[in-house]
Order: C-alpha cells, then sequence, then structure tokens
C-alpha cells in the first residue's frame, strides 16, 4: 500500500479525501495535516464532520500534524486554500513528494499539469520537465476547479469527433464549493448569487489548456472560444450547467449522444479503482439532470447531460451536472494519483527525506 498525507483534512475536500481514500485498494492515509489550532489533536477531535456517513475508522486516531514536510507518507494530497497552498506544495515538492492538488495555485504554471485523466492524460508528461527544474525528485499534478472539471469533461467528446469552436456556459453551482462554513444562510436562503469570485477565469482559462494539445514538451491552449457566468445556488451537492456549443462540422442529435454515451479513457482502459465505467451519462428525460437525484452517478465521478437540443444562436444546446467534491475536488484528485501509479509515476526515484518523527 502507498502511504497518503492530506493536507487541509478539516476542511470540506479533505475530509472527501478521507471519506474516499477508507478502504482503497491501493493507498492509506497514513497523516492528516491542517493548521495551527488543529495540531497535535486526534483528527476524530480536530475535524467536525459534515458528510453524510460515519466518520471513516482508519483516520480517527491520527494526530494532525503541520502542514510542513517533512510528513509521514509517500504521496501528499492537498486542499489547501489558494493564499497558502503555492508556497506549502512548492516546499512539498522540492522535497521530494508527488504533490497531488486540488488547488488553484499551481494549475495554470507552464510546466505543470492539469489534468483529467479520460480527456488529457498525455499532458503528464509535463512532470518529467518539472522535475529538471524543481531537482528534487518531487513534483505537482494538479485537477481543475471544479466547474472547469464538468465544462472540460462534457465538451471533450463533441471535440474530439466534431471540432469546437465556442463553448458558452452558465452555471449553478452548490454551497458545498464554497468550503464551510460557506455561504451566509441569509444570503443563500431564497436566493440566487450570480458571482464567484474568480470563477469564471478559471473555468475559461483551465478549459483551454485541458483541451490544448500536448507538443513539443509543452501545452498549447485550445483554439475554441469558452465564455462563463457563475452563480451560486441554493443546492448542498452538484454544480448544473447550461450549454451552447458551437461545432466545427455539422452533427445529429443521435451523433451528438453516441459521442458521449461511447465515451471512454484511458482510466476506463485500465480500470483505476475511481474509474466510472461510464464517464458521461446521458439523460433522455425532459426534466433531467438534477442534482438531488443525479449528482452521485458513476459514484460522484460520472457527469450527467440531458435536455440536448439544436441552438437558435449557436450550433446545440444541453445541460451537464457534476458532483462538485467528488469528481470535481477530491475524487479527481485521487484519479489522477490513480494514473500516476499505474504509468509508474509515484515513488520514482524516492524522496530524499527522512521520514517524519513521531509525535503526541
Amino acid at each position: 500500500m502507498i502511504r497518503v498525507g492530506i493536507l487541509g483534512a478539516t476542511g470540506t475536500v479533505g475530509q472527501r479525501f478521507a471519506q474516499l481514500l477508507e478502504r482503497h485498494p491501493d493507498f492509506v492515509v497514513s497523516a492528516v495535516a491542517a493548521s495551527d489550532r488543529s495540531e497535535g489533536k486526534p483528527y476524530v477531535e480536530a475535524c467536525q464532520w459534515r458528510l453524510p456517513g460515519d466518520f471513516p475508522e482508519g483516520v480517527r486516531a491520527l494526530l494532525v500534524r503541520p502542514c510542513e514536510p517533512p510528513l509521514d507518507c509517500d504521496v501528499v494530497f492537498s486542499s489547501l486554500p489558494s493564499a497558502v497552498a503555492r508556497d506549502v506544495e512548492g516546499r512539498f515538492a522540492a522535497a521530494g513528494y508527488p504533490v497531488i492538488t486540488n488547488s488553484s495555485s499551481f494549475r495554470m504554471d507552464a510546466d505543470v499539469p492539469l489534468v483529467i485523466p479520460e480527456v488529457n492524460p498525455e499532458h503528464l508528461a509535463l512532470i518529467d520537465l518539472q522535475r529538471q527544474r524543481t531537482k528534487g525528485g518531487g513534483y505537482i499534478v494538479t485537477n481543475p476547479n471544479c466547474s472547469a472539471v464538468m465544462v472540460a469533461l462534457s465538451v471533450a467528446p463533441l471535440a474530439q469527433r466534431f471540432g469546437l469552436t465556442a463553448v458558452v456556459v452558465t452555471t449553478m453551482q452548490a454551497l458545498s464549493g464554497a468550503g464551510y462554513p460557506g455561504v451566509p444562510s441569509l444570503d443563500a436562503t431564497d436566493n440566487v448569487i450570480p458571482y464567484i469570485a474568480e470563477e469564471e477565469e478559471k473555468i475559461e482559462r483551465e478549459t483551454k489548456k485541458l483541451l490544448g494539445r500536448y507538443a513539443d514538451g509543452g501545452v498549447q491552449p485550445a483554439a475554441m472560444s469558452v465564455s462563463a457566468q457563475c452563480h451560486r445556488v441554493n443546492v448542498t451537492d452538484g454544480h448544473l450547467g447550461a450549454f451552447r456549443v458551437k461545432l466545427e462540422r455539422r452533427a445529429t442529435i443521435a451523433e451528438l449522444r453516441d459521442a458521449w454515451t461511447t465515451f471512454r479513457g484511458l482510466p476506463q482502459q485500465l480500470e483505476l479503482p475511481s474509474a466510472p465505467a461510464h464517464p458521461i451519462v446521458v439523460r433522455d428525460e425532459p426534466d433531467r439532470p438534477q442534482p438531488r437525484l443525479d449528482r452521485d452517478a458513476g459514484n460522484g465521478m460520472s457527469v450527467s447531460v440531458g435536455r440536448i437540443a439544436p441552438d437558435t444562436v449557436l450550433d446545440w444546446r444541453f445541460v451537464a451536472l457534476s458532483h462538485n467534491t467528488i469528481r470535481g475536488a477530491a475524487g479527481a484528485a485521487i484519479l489522477n494519483a490513480e494514473l500516476l501509479l499505474a504509468q509508474g509515476r509515484l515513488l520514482q526515484p524516492p524522496r530524499a527525506v527522512e521520514r517524519a518523527p513521531a509525535r503526541g
């Protein structure tokens, strides 16, 4: 078993990491780290559990460590806030750790892979360039913004089969995307908030990098236009997007549906533990997908698509939904780590740091 540490373990996404890694066939949580106020406490005492289900047994007694190397693990999963993530994650990578992060801090760096394994696994080749720069044996791999995952994964089959020149998306994003305690109740109740700081820019930038072409040691962003408007809605989990797209060549609704339903990627070929059998599920009901009914498709790792119809401005419109803290966060990072393991990129070369001393 490969031992993993979780940075930001007491937060919403950190809890998802702990939940999803319980009984994982390849990874075992050996360390949890968080802010100073939690340091030295057993994880079960430091963490106010906010997810459905019981507290994971395997991590209850782990003492919370500071977010700094060395940490008693082989691989680091990070859910740190962007304000501190760049410094902390950079130090872990420099100390020789593979860092698989949900943070936004490194996503757009030229030599840092931003990856959805079904969409752009070839971008992991950037690790080799990154290691030349850091010279510590460690590296950083990022997964996208919680809505950018939904956007890129839902349009990737269309880009591959028909070509894509424009994507317009309006998102309706769940409250859990803001973390805990997140949006104040008097702001969220009976309301829609038509602004999420930096979210639109992240979707527009990251989608182009995700769908870009890897060549000559770099990623050429996709040439398509991407326009996003983001809204916070009174839903617990599940980000919904209303899309309009312009294709490079004509397609029928049957061809679009086939592109989505037959779409598979490297995780499905390798039968990775967290990979859903169907990355995209097409719903034919006129009122689906819906967050409450469809966010857990594929154990939260599938994107659901529905309401496919011709558009009077662009070519086609549709609605897509993904679980923002699973496929959009912790589950995405774990799937990236599973692919890295399958490719032999974890624990090679060995870290040049000593194990953390026992504390507490």
